[in-house]
């Protein structure tokens, strides 16, 4: 199933926008500087998209409540104005404008967690062009302020970053993705709200999207990094301290390009997959994970010629307690949805 989107659409994620208990879609189109909303029907099928504008290029969306309402927001990075959007929800799938804060240069991913343990969600952004990454402590009434900025590395180019306890201390960590460098960086992060220095593993070339999973069922977290340059996924198994083994790879195809990856359980076996966008081949990755670090060859799912799929979301988008894939297509300015049949 295909739906219309803006002009290039380049990040998806999902939620329940108007308290339904229905998953919703939220899609950033660098394009035509809009996000989209498109509500679903609980079956798999969505409205058609609602727009809402943005700053100039927006690259990156992530969703949660920020204003501790119980009702879903919105961030986008806005990549050519070097901003962030929040739009906060009304619970009915209908936002407010845009307020907008200043980030770093060319700000290319965003996420959200709580990393000063006061119960209020604050917003983490990558900034490709600054080799930084910003952390953004959220305040009750007052909104977002700046408050630390983490080196990544000269002329690393940090594309992705995820967040997670990698050594198990009950704090959140970050791993970056730095494109530029060729590398996975991990800031672990102390109880008094700083972080370490980064400490960096080789990854291969052009490391692009990363994504955090226990792949190897040691209650440790793992990462997998999607490296656009070499055709293939990395994985860094995690140990008890925050520190990586040095990655094993897999391949995602020929010329593949894979430039997003997510994880989850695609085949109902209780062990961890992976799934990749394959930005050079037009198609979607599907590795099954064995539970020990290892994985299949990828499955491949096409998204249509010239498609050129960027960004991925997993989630049950059909109510049947499998997990279903949402794909945005750069080329074809549309999404694709796959839902799981057995």
């Amino acid at each position: 199933m295909t739906y219309s989107t803006g002009a290039v659409s380049a990040s998806v994620t999902v939620g329940d926008f108007n308290n339904d208990t229905l998953l919703d879609i939220a899609v950033a189109n660098h394009g035509d500087n809009t996000v989209s909303i498109l509500l679903g029907y609980g079956d798999g099928s969505f409205a058609n998209q609602t727009k809402y504008s943005t700053g100039s290029g927006p690259s990156s969306v992530a969703i949660d409540d920020f204003n501790n309402d119980t009702l879903l927001d919105i961030v986008v990075t806005n990549w050519n104005d070097n901003t962030m959007s929040v739009f906060l929800g009304y619970g009915n799938g209908v936002f407010t404008n845009q307020m907008i804060y200043s980030t770093g240069t060319s700000p290319s991913s965003v996420a959200v967690g709580d990393f000063n343990n006061d119960t209020r969600l604050d917003i983490v952004v990558a900034n490709n062009n600054e080799q930084s990454v910003s952390i953004y402590l959220g305040y009750p009434n007052e909104g977002f302020f700046k408050q630390m900025r983490l080196i990544t590395g000269n002329g690393s180019r940090p594309k992705s970053f995820t967040i997670g306890d990698f050594n198990n201390d009950n704090e959140m960590d970050i791993a970056v993705a730095n494109s530029g460098i060729n590398n996975v960086g991990i800031f672990l992060r102390y109880d008094n709200g700083s972080f370490r220095n980064q400490v960096a593993y080789a990854a291969d070339s052009s490391p692009w999207s990363i994504a955090v999973g226990d792949f190897n069922n040691d209650t440790i977290l793992d990462i997998v990094v999607a490296n656009l340059g070499s055709d293939n996924v990395g994985i860094f198994l995690g140990w008890s301290d925050g520190s990586f083994s040095n990655q094993k790879t897999f391949t995602t195809g020929f010329s593949s390009q894979p430039n997003a990856v997510a994880v989850g359980d695609f085949n109902n076996d209780t062990l961890l997959d992976i799934i990749v966008a394959n930005y050079g081949t037009n198609n979607i990755g599907v590795l099954l994970g064995y539970g020990n670090g290892f994985f299949t060859s990828a499955k491949l799912f096409s998204t249509g010629y010239g498609s050129l799929p960027f960004s991925i979301s997993v989630n049950d988008l059909d109510n049947d307690g499998k997990l279903d894939f949402v794909v945005a297509n750069e080329g074809a300015d549309n999404l694709n949805i796959f839902l799981q049949t057995c």
